[in-house]
């Protein structure tokens, strides 16, 4: 079949990558502009999946909206897909660009649906301490990731998984899927199951705000936080001192410390060992921190950390205002 890639990102790279050694032919892809990064602020470019597309001399369209008549004329003359292929491509099809190839589309989502419909399904699914997760196929619709569900395939969540691990083994369950997915629609096999309306749950946008840590969590819950959201937007405290400015820390690592229990008010320091930062969290429940960044710093171990900067018992850690 001729085939259109689109996504954007590293979740949707093994998916092109497959396409592009299958017997299918793909004709383009289609991913978000390039943005600016870095210190310098440079255009991000011929990197990641548009660099595969471009060493594979396929044409790359990157329009702003997906959805203006210039993009769907655009569409259909200058690669007129049998079938779209989507991977984490951040912009929802309408149903005109859909009408495009002969077969529609398929999606290509990172969750069991209809569970976690939405940009950010497996920090979510993190967040919230799920032990499963998995990747769904759907036949795409203009409503976002409600179609029919042609293929699933689950995946364990590891109690040591951050968004980055997971993702990985995520993107390559579901390449192998969607070439399954894509032989039985040309066969013509294809089976499509409706989404259970009671069942979905949502998966919203992640903003950098959400990476504030939440003490008043349970210890379990603070580390589902911390692991959901690396590599970004990054889970964050400040360290509340006397008589010192509150100093800002990504937090890297922690760990419940079943041992500890406490009644000391959630984000106070409970203990402070040469290894070792005991905070405070919901329901008299301990987090011990593994490793921090402190702003415009390296990663440190907590002993590292703690050979620059004296912790003490009472301290505070939350939010910008102690």
């Amino acid at each position: 079949m001729k085939i259109l890639m689109m996504g954007t990102g590293t979740f949707a790279e093994p998916t092109f990558t497959s396409l592009l050694q299958s017997r299918h032919t793909v004709v383009g892809l289609v991913t978000n502009p390039d943005r600016p990064s870095g210190k310098g602020k440079h255009l991000e470019m011929e990197r990641g999946i548009k660099k595969l597309a471009t060493d594979a001399g396929l044409p790359v369209f990157q329009p702003l909206s997906i959805n203006t008549q210039d993009a769907i004329e655009h569409l259909k003359t200058q690669f007129n897909p049998e079938i779209y292929v989507v991977a984490a491509y951040g912009q929802i099809l309408s149903r005109e660009v859909l009408s495009v190839p002969a077969r529609g589309g398929i999606n290509v989502h990172s969750s069991l649906l209809p569970k976690y419909r939405g940009a950010a399904p497996i920090a979510w699914a993190i967040y919230h301490g799920d032990t499963q997760t998995g990747v769904t196929i759907i036949r795409m619709t203009p409503r976002m990731d409600a179609g029919e569900m042609l293929g699933r395939v689950t995946e364990p969540i590891h109690p040591d998984d951050t968004g980055g691990t997971l993702e990985a083994r995520l993107a390559a369950a579901g390449a192998k899927l969607a070439l399954n997915v894509l032989d039985q629609i040309e066969a013509g096999t294809e089976h499509g199951t409706v989404q259970d309306m009671s069942q979905v749950t949502k998966a919203p946008k992640l903003s950098k705000e959400m990476g504030l840590v939440d003490y008043t969590r349970t210890a379990g819950q603070v580390d589902c936080q911390i692991r959901a959201f690396q590599p970004w937007p990054s889970a964050y405290t400040y360290w509340h001192r006397v008589n010192h400015e509150p100093m800002r820390l990504i937090v890297l690592r922690a760990i419940p410390d079943a041992s500890q229990s406490t009644d000391r008010p959630s984000g106070e320091v409970v203990a402070v060992r040469p290894d070792q930062v005991s905070i405070a969290c919901g329901q008299g429940t301990v987090v011990n921190l593994v490793s921090v960044q402190p702003s415009g710093k390296k990663p440190l171990s907590i002993a590292d950390f703690l050979n620059g900067y004296r912790v003490q018992v009472g301290d505070k850690f939350g939010g910008e205002a102690a």
